[in-house]
C-alpha cells in the first residue's frame, strides 16, 4: 500500500493570520468600547438633569394631606359639628409573621365579626404587605385599652388616631344642619366640573346636606403635602418635606341651641316644623323639623337596611319638612288677601257683609260653606280677620280675581324660594291661570278662585314662605331675606355678612297695614279672636293668624269628623305670629301634619316658643358683664 506524504507546515503563514485575527478582534473591542463611552457620556453628561429627575421620582413620592374640616358652632358658642378622635386598629402584613393565627387570636379578643373578618380578608388580597390595612374602623375606649394591654402579643398591629366629623345633638339639627358622608362618583364628578380635584385629594368626605354642603367652600379648606423618600416597593423609609394643610374655616350659625332643643321637645311625636326667626334681620333662631334622624349615621356609613328603612318610612324622616314640605296655607294667609283687597279698593275698614254659614258663587249653585256652620253674622275686615271668617274672604277672593291675586301674593315669596342658605328648598305652588293650563290643560274657574281665597286649593307654601311672609308683614312690606349663617371665622378675621333690606311691597296708603296687624293682634288680644284663650293672658303683645287646612275634599252635605276619617286625613294645624307687637323681634310658625285646629293645637306650642325666647332675653339682660 502507498503511503501518503505528510504537507510541510508554512509557520511564517500562520503567524500572518493570526496577527490579522488579533488586529480584527482588538479593532472590534476598541469600537464596543467606544460606543459604551459614548453612551456613557450622553447618560452622565449630556442628559445627567433629565435621569437625576426620573430617578428622584422613582424614589420621592408627594403625598397630599387633608385638612381638618372647620367647625360649626350656635349663636352661644356651643359646638354642634366637631371632629373626633376616632380610633382604628390596623395592621402592616409584612411586618407580622404569623398573620392568620394572629387574626384569629385578634377575633377572640375583641370580638370581630364574620362581617369584618371577611372585609379584611378581602382587603388583604388587594394590598401590598407593607401597606396598612384597617381590621375595625371606630374601637371603644374598651376595646382600645384591652387591645393596649395586649399588644405585645401582636407584632405589627397598631391603633391609630383619625379625626371624624361628629354631631353632638344627633337628630335635634339634623335639617339645619345637614350631614358629610364619603365621597362617590356623582360628588366626583361634580368636583371634577369645577376644577378642584387636586383640593381634594386625600379627602373622602364631602357635605351631603344642610350648612355642611351649602358652606363647602367654607369648611373644607386647602390639603396640604408631604415628600416622602421610598424604595423600590413604594415603602417610605423617611419624610423630605412637609407642607401643613390649611384647615377649613369655623362658622357661627344664628341657630339658638336652647330656643332649638325647645322647639324639638314641643314638637315631640307630632310630624311638622317649627321655624323661629328675627323679624328685624332674617336671622333664623329655630328650624325644627320632625321626625328626624341621627346625622351620625350617615359619616360612618349607614347600613343599606337602616338607610331603606328611613328611605321607606310613611313618616318620611329625610324629608326636610320646614323648606320641602308643602301644605296648603289655610287662613294664614288672609291677613295679605285684605292687604290687597284694602289696596285695590275692592273693600274698606267699614265693609261689611253678613256670613250665614255659607257663600255661594254668582249665578251658580255651589255653596262654599264657613267652618262655623251657623255663620258670623255681621262681619268687617277686622272681624274676619280676627275670627277666621271664611266667608268674608271668599267674597273678596271673587271680587279680586286670581290675576291680581296670584302677583300680589308672589311679592311675599310665595311660590319662589325664600333665599334660605339651605339647598333643599321648594318653591311649592302659588298657581296662576297659565300654571293650571300648562299643569292640567284646564281653564281657570272661579271655584278655583273662592278656594285660593281661604288658602286651600291648588295653593301650597313651605313653612319658610310662611315665616318670610309674616316677616314682611310685620315689617310693612320690607323684604326679609332669611338665613342661617351668622359669621365665618378664620386665624386672621372674623366675617360677619350682610344682607340687604328692600321694600317689596308698596301699598297707596300706609293705613292699610295698620288695619291688617291690628286685626291680627286682635286675634290674641281680644276675646273673640281665635288664639284668645292662648295669649289672652301673655306680658307681651302678639299679632298672629291661626289656620286649619283640608287635607282631603269635604263634600257639601258631608260633616267633618276627625274620629271617622284616618289619621294621616285629618286637618294640618297651622299657626304664624309675632311679637312684640309695636316693635316686632321675633316671628314664630308653627306647622303639624294632621294635628286639627290651629288655634287649639299649634298656638299653644307658639306661645310657649315666645315664653322661651323672652325668658332668655330677660335672663341675658340681667346677666350682668364680667368685672361688674
Amino acid at each position: 500500500m502507498k503511503r501518503k506524504r505528510n504537507s510541510i507546515r508554512n509557520h511564517s503563514a500562520e503567524s500572518a493570520l493570526f496577527v490579522r485575527r488579533s488586529i480584527v478582534f482588538f479593532l472590534g473591542i476598541l469600537f464596543v468600547v467606544g460606543i459604551l463611552v459614548t453612551n456613557l457620556y450622553y447618560l452622565q453628561i449630556n442628559s445627567f438633569n433629565t435621569y437625576k429627575t426620573r430617578s428622584n421620582a422613582n424614589r420621592i413620592s408627594v403625598q397630599t394631606v387633608p385638612p381638618n374640616r372647620g367647625l360649626i358652632y350656635d349663636r352661644n358658642g356651643v359646638i354642634l359639628a366637631e371632629n373626633r378622635p376616632v380610633y382604628s386598629l390596623q395592621v402592616i402584613p409584612n411586618k407580622t409573621k404569623h398573620l392568620q393565627s394572629d387574626i384569629e387570636r385578634l377575633a377572640s379578643l375583641l370580638s370581630l365579626s364574620e362581617n369584618e373578618l371577611s372585609d379584611f380578608k378581602s382587603k388583604s388580597r388587594h394590598s401590598r404587605s407593607f401597606k396598612a390595612i384597617t381590621i375595625r374602623d371606630q374601637l371603644t375606649p374598651e376595646e382600645v385599652a384591652k387591645f393596649t394591654v395586649n399588644q405585645h402579643l401582636f407584632r405589627g398591629f397598631s391603633i391609630q388616631a383619625n379625626l371624624k366629623r361628629f354631631y353632638p345633638f344627633g337628630n335635634a339639627f339634623t335639617h339645619v344642619l345637614g350631614y358629610i358622608a364619603k365621597i362617590n362618583t356623582r360628588d366626583l364628578e361634580k368636583i371634577e366640573e369645577r376644577g378642584e380635584r387636586a383640593r381634594y385629594q386625600g379627602t373622602h368626605y364631602i357635605g351631603k346636606l344642610g350648612i355642611e354642603r351649602y358652606y363647602e367652600d367654607i369648611l373644607h379648606g386647602q390639603p396640604g403635602q408631604r415628600q416622602v423618600e421610598v424604595d423600590s416597593w413604594g415603602k417610605v423609609i423617611r419624610t423630605l418635606s412637609f407642607t401643613s394643610p390649611v384647615p377649613g374655616k369655623d362658622i357661627k350659625l344664628n341657630i339658638d341651641i336652647n330656643l332649638q332643643l325647645k322647639a324639638q321637645e314641643l314638637l315631640g311625636d307630632n310630624r311638622g316644623s317649627i321655624i323661629l326667626m328675627d323679624a328685624r334681620n332674617g336671622a333664623v333662631l329655630s328650624l325644627v323639623s320632625a321626625p328626624s334622624y341621627d346625622p351620625n349615621l350617615f359619616v360612618t356609613g349607614i347600613s343599606q337596611k337602616k338607610y331603606q328603612e328611613l328611605l321607606e318610612s310613611k313618616d318620611r324622616p329625610l324629608i326636610n319638612r320646614a323648606t320641602q314640605g308643602r301644605y296648603p296655607p289655610a287662613s294664614t294667609i288672609k291677613p295679605q288677601m285684605a292687604l290687597l283687597a284694602l289696596d285695590e279698593k275692592v273693600i274698606t275698614e267699614e265693609t261689611k257683609i253678613f256670613d250665614p254659614g255659607w257663600w255661594i258663587v254668582p249665578n251658580s249653585k255651589r255653596r262654599f260653606r264657613d267652618w262655623k256652620r251657623w255663620g258670623h253674622g255681621l262681619v268687617d275686615v277686622f272681624h274676619a280677620i280676627e275670627q277666621s271668617c271664611d266667608t268674608f274672604f271668599y267674597d273678596t277672593s271673587y271680587k279680586l280675581g286670581i290675576d291680581r291675586i296670584e302677583p300680589f301674593m308672589r311679592l311675599f315669596g310665595f311660590g319662589e324660594y325664600s333665599g334660605l342658605d339651605i339647598a333643599e328648598e321648594t318653591k311649592a305652588i302659588m298657581p296662576s291661570r297659565d300654571w293650571k293650563r300648562t299643569r292640567f290643560n284646564q281653564p281657570w274657574y272661579d271655584g278655583d278662585t273662592i278656594s285660593i281665597g281661604i288658602g286651600q286649593g291648588y295653593w301650597t307654601v313651605t313653612p319658610i314662605q310662611l315665616t318670610k311672609a309674616t316677616a314682611m308683614l310685620s315689617k310693612r312690606g320690607q323684604n326679609i331675606k332669611p338665613h342661617i349663617l351668622n359669621s365665618i371665622i378664620s386665624a386672621e378675621e372674623t366675617i360677619t355678612p350682610e344682607y340687604e333690606v328692600t321694600q317689596a311691597v308698596k301699598l297707596h296708603s300706609q293705613r292699610y297695614w295698620d288695619v291688617a296687624l291690628e286685626a291680627m293682634q286682635g286675634v290674641t288680644s281680644k276675646r273673640r279672636g281665635t288664639a284668645y284663650r292662648t295669649f289672652g293672658d301673655a306680658p307681651y303683645t302678639v299679632a298672629g293668624k291661626s289656620g286649619t287646612a283640608q287635607v282631603i275634599n269635604i263634600k257639601e252635605d258631608e260633616v267633618y269628623d276627625a274620629d271617622k276619617i284616618s289619621e294621616r286625613h285629618r286637618d294640618n294645624a297651622m299657626f304664624v305670629a309675632f311679637a312684640p307687637f309695636e316693635s316686632p323681634e321675633i316671628v314664630v310658625t308653627v306647622v303639624l301634619e294632621n294635628a286639627g285646629g290651629g288655634s287649639s293645637n299649634a298656638a299653644p306650642i307658639a306661645r310657649e316658643l315666645f315664653d322661651e325666647y323672652f325668658k332668655e332675653k330677660t335672663s341675658a339682660a340681667s346677666t350682668p358683664e364680667p368685672g361688674l
